[in-house]
């Protein structure tokens, strides 16, 4: 008894220290992490890309419809755009009804709309249950009942001391296949390497959707990926702050101009700002969704610099080697070097995608989701689109829902491709 034990206490120990987050991190031999490690400051990573790093049993209360499932909340790493190595967040549920439809349990690669960039706001603290300012759980349901696992980013930025990165293509479409690694690599876990891989998103999810789909050949060949489905996607980010920008909706700028300075760090930024720029900075970090939006309602990035710069004079801004803020925001831009699976492009993407939007679309400028939906078309990508949901930008979602979840079905059991480029 005494021998058995002590066999189960260094079992737990050595769990324990499996699932630490410092620099000697490793694959977790069990998911015994806390909250707290989930979600600890960076320090050095010396895991493999897509590495898991830490993981903890939770259950997703805000995931409607009582669904037998085993989720994690987990902890793995991603690359940014300049490829260095970061730790990400997110969540992986699997339902507990067998995948009966052939093959391996396909996997949908998740990443949800705007929650805000509040460290409270992350989507797998959200679907927990630990806040709530999110809209997202009836798509997760609805994957999980057509037999899906779902592995749902949080994105980069939401661990301790650091900032989310909006609408940064690159982190995001990393932030999502990498997720996908980890969540085969979950002690005990059922997810297989040969499982096919969906992804999917709207409007920020859209976008990172899209950018899944860019990457995906290049940053994880391995990976399965049969299609990239993308709702309200704001594809032309310079398109869409002009109309953001004064507007009611202007908590998304605020957001994006906060994410972007995180991510192009030599960029001037603090030194432009006044008093109001740096309360406003304050309110992006520590608000989520519904508490941003109230904030900057009406406002304009005018206010908030000493020189009260538009936004065409703060994209003619740059730093010391020629970078402006111009150029970081077009590098954000969607359907720019892509091509097919044969071609030379510097985006190769061999499976079709499926793009929508709502006929009341109020807050993506419409012209980028046609023009996204258009270059796809332009590259030989086979696409479908629907832009005639009787919804505006938030209810569009929603409506979307079922016919985002039977494309995937589709493309997950080989069925004939639709394409009305």
């Amino acid at each position: 008894m005494r021998l058995r034990s002590l066999c189960a206490a260094a079992l737990v120990a050595a769990a324990s220290t499996l699932t630490a987050t410092g620099p000697a991190a490793a694959a977790p031999l069990l998911c015994l992490a806390s909250e707290k490690q989930i979600f600890a400051a960076a320090g050095t990573i010396t895991a493999p890309v897509g590495e898991l790093l830490a993981c903890r049993r939770v259950t997703l209360s805000e995931v409607p419809g009582n669904i037998s499932m085993t989720a994690y909340q987990v902890r793995y790493v991603s690359t940014d755009l300049r490829g260095a190595k970061v730790p990400v967040t997110g969540t992986v549920a699997v339902p507990s009804a067998s995948w009966t439809k052939g093959g391996s349990r396909p996997t949908v690669a998740f990443n949800p709309g705007t929650l805000g960039s509040g460290p409270q706001c992350a989507f797998s603290k959200q679907l927990a249950g630990d806040y709530q300012d999110m809209y997202e759980g009836e798509q997760v349901a609805s994957f999980l009942k057509a037999g899906f696992a779902v592995a749902a980013t949080d994105g980069v930025g939401y661990i301790d001391g650091a900032v989310h990165t909006y609408m940064i293509g690159q982190n995001a479409g990393h932030a999502l296949l990498d997720l996908v690694r980890a969540s085969r690599r979950i002690p005990f876990g059922s997810l297989r390497a040969d499982g096919p891989v969906g992804v999917a998103g709207y409007s920020e999810g859209g976008a990172a959707s899209l950018w899944a789909a860019q990457v995906a050949a290049s940053y994880a060949p391995e990976l399965k990926v049969v299609g990239a489905a993308a709702g309200g996607v704001p594809g032309d980010l310079k398109m869409t702050a002009a109309k953001l920008n004064g507007g009611l909706f202007a908590g998304f700028l605020a957001d994006a101009v906060v994410g972007l300075g995180e991510a192009y760090p030599s960029l001037p930024f603090t030194a432009l700002l006044n008093d109001r720029g740096r309360q406003a900075v304050a309110d992006v970090k520590s608000k989520c969704l519904l508490g941003t939006l109230s904030a900057f309602t009406g406002q304009k990035v005018e206010n908030f610099t000493t020189a009260k710069y538009s936004l065409e004079q703060l994209y003619a801004l740059g730093d010391a080697s020629g970078l402006t803020w111009g150029q970081a925001v077009d590098a954000q831009k969607l359907g720019v070097g892509i091509g097919g699976a044969a071609s030379t492009a510097t985006w190769k993407i061999g499976f079709p995608t499926f793009q929508y939007r709502g006929l009341l679309e109020e807050i993506i400028p419409v012209e980028t989701q046609e023009e996204t939906r258009r270059l796809y078309c332009a590259a030989g990508i086979p696409t479908q689109f629907k832009n005639d949901y009787a919804g505006e930008h938030l209810t569009t979602d929603a409506l979307a829902r079922g016919d985002v979840t039977a494309w995937l079905d589709d493309r997950f059991t080989g069925k004939p491709v639709p394409n009305n480029c």
